[in-house]
């Protein structure tokens, strides 16, 4: 059995940029040519983040039955292993495409927008036919996976036409003349096979997109995943280019850690890129401008306030210290941190309440962690630190209510992490 480590081993030995962006040769092509395009397919797969939700922790590598949570109940990530019987071995290479850049199964029905395809469509066919020259490379697992689990009526694949008239765009990235080489390398990777807003833009009651509100965060599986626009309270405006670059390639920057979903992110995916790679994200992800929201600090005198600084100077300025700057690629900067401030106040206050482990890397092997308090604080306790939190130091965010926690106390005592 392969833990994460096993499975990063078997995605290692990324192959350079230039196996990344050169032309590639159909799927089934023989010897230095063969090797060429099963190396770029297997970086493709690890910037499309395939081992996510294909693999279960400690499970063999692409063999499906990862539950994925959505908001209409849960999806089984299927077998994608070359099994001829219960993996994609005996799919044509017009049928995985078909799925991959448009949703569509080999027997004509609709795939679920749990699969990213409408974020998949932007690469090439040259893209997936070499994806799918990496997947006929590894170990066939037999394992039949019922992929789809959710209730009536959304367990009805007819309905995806519906979806798919309202919300998906089939058509490969077209880059924009009048931006750099980078830009649109990162623009391609944010909205193709990185999939960056399958997480961070906010979702309509049907699972669509919020075009208009492209990347400002959204919710998802307990946490709330932040804003990556630039914007300077809620965004990465804080952030240098190299410090977006660096939490992609580490996990860590002077500011902020990767946890939760993003840790995984990091481990399995941008850790693999190339430093060329997580330079164009950081390049596209800071021309963005975001919503430019203002909001006025909570009162330093008020009640909260004020039972906020005390809890803050007791229980946590030991590690983010008196003014909130944390200890650079260490301790979070709580005073600068944009997920701190998010309108969103989820992914704070879990962890507060269960505390949270941050991802350690081949750059930055420590993964340091922050206790829990759920134990020792109250909601009101929680909300009133957090208040004081976001409010400090040139901040200001939406007053968190005691019920606000309490709202995430119950959600997270059902998860398992």
């Amino acid at each position: 059995m392969l833990d994460k480590k096993g499975i990063v081993g078997l995605l290692g030995g990324v192959a350079a940029l230039w196996f990344a962006t050169m032309p590639s040769t159909r799927a089934g092509a023989s010897g230095p040519q063969e090797f060429t395009e099963i190396e770029r397919g297997r970086y493709l797969a690890i910037t499309s983040d395939c081992a996510s939700c294909h693999t279960v922790p400690g499970g063999k590598p692409f063999a499906g039955g990862r539950p994925i949570e959505t908001p209409f109940g849960n999806i089984v990530a299927p077998n994608i292993t070359p099994d001829l019987d219960t993996g994609i071995g005996a799919w044509s290479e017009e049928a995985f495409d078909a799925a991959v850049r448009r949703g569509i199964r080999p027997d004509g029905t609709r795939l679920y927008p749990a699969m990213p395809y409408n974020a998949y469509a932007r690469m090439s066919r040259d893209d997936v036919d070499a994806i799918r020259a990496y997947l006929n490379s590894v170990d066939p697992v037999s394992n039949a996976v019922i992929a789809n689990t959710l209730p009536f009526p959304f367990n009805i694949r007819a309905t995806m036409r519906v979806w798919d008239a309202l919300y998906f765009k089939a058509g490969e990235f077209k880059p924009d003349p009048a931006k750099s080489a980078e830009w649109n390398r990162g623009a391609f990777l944010v909205d193709g096979p990185a999939h960056c807003g399958a997480c961070h833009t906010p979702k309509t009651f049907l699972g669509g997109d919020r075009a208009d509100q492209y990347l400002q965060g959204s919710y998802l599986q307990g946490w709330s995943a932040p804003d990556i626009t630039n914007d300077k309270r809620t965004g990465l405006g804080e952030w240098s280019a190299e410090d977006v670059a660096s939490y992609l390639k580490t996990g860590h920057n002077r500011i902020s850690a990767a946890t939760g979903p993003m840790a995984e992110a990091v481990s399995l995916s941008t850790s693999h890129m190339t430093d060329e790679d997580t330079r164009a994200i950081a390049t596209y992800l800071k021309s963005l401008p975001g919503k430019a929201s203002v909001e006025t600090p909570l009162p330093a005198n008020s009640a909260t306030m004020s039972a906020g600084s005390a809890i803050y100077h007791d229980q946590c300025s030991a590690c983010h210290g008196i003014e909130g700057k944390g200890v650079a690629k260490l301790f979070p900067s709580v005073a600068s941190s944009s997920m701190v401030r998010s309108n969103d106040a989820t992914t704070a206050i879990r962890i507060v309440l269960r505390g949270a482990r941050s991802v350690g890397t081949r750059e930055k092997p420590t993964a340091p962690g922050m206790p829990s308090y759920g134990w020792e604080l109250d909601d009101g306790q929680v909300a009133a630190v957090l208040n004081y939190i976001r409010n400090s130091w040139g901040g200001g965010a939406p007053a968190v209510d005691a019920k606000d926690v309490s709202r995430v106390r119950s959600d997270t005592a059902l998860r398992p992490d």
